[in-house]
């Protein structure tokens, strides 16, 4: 979501374990993507959630400043907080707008 590759393709090689547990009879390798399970919901469907971590994706700015705390409040601490935002042409941005209407 950010840093020197946000935006890119990446491919994601894969590794390869041999345990090293003396207790096992013989040697075996494992090739395995190194990946974590992630789960992905809209703001709407997260209300009412508690989460450790959450990765906020503002590809455009959010309907209402409701929809911004509604997604910012999910997370338990700040340290959990990855928030990615675009700007109008695509380039990553430091803010978002607040969109009200009257």
């Amino acid at each position: 979501m950010s840093g020197n590759n946000a935006g890119n393709r990446t491919f994601i090689p894969r590794m390869t374990l041999t345990p090293s547990d003396k207790r096992i009879a013989f040697a075996f390798q494992i090739r395995q993507f190194s990946l974590a399970v992630c789960f992905v919901m809209t703001i709407n469907k997260s209300q009412g959630q508690s989460l450790s971590k959450v990765g906020l994706f503002l590809k455009e700015p959010v309907f209402t400043h409701g929809q911004l705390y509604i997604a910012l409040s999910r997370v338990t601490s700040k340290d959990g907080l990855k928030i990615l935002s675009l700007n109008k042409d695509g380039q990553i941005s430091n803010n978002t707008i607040n969109v009200v209407f009257k």
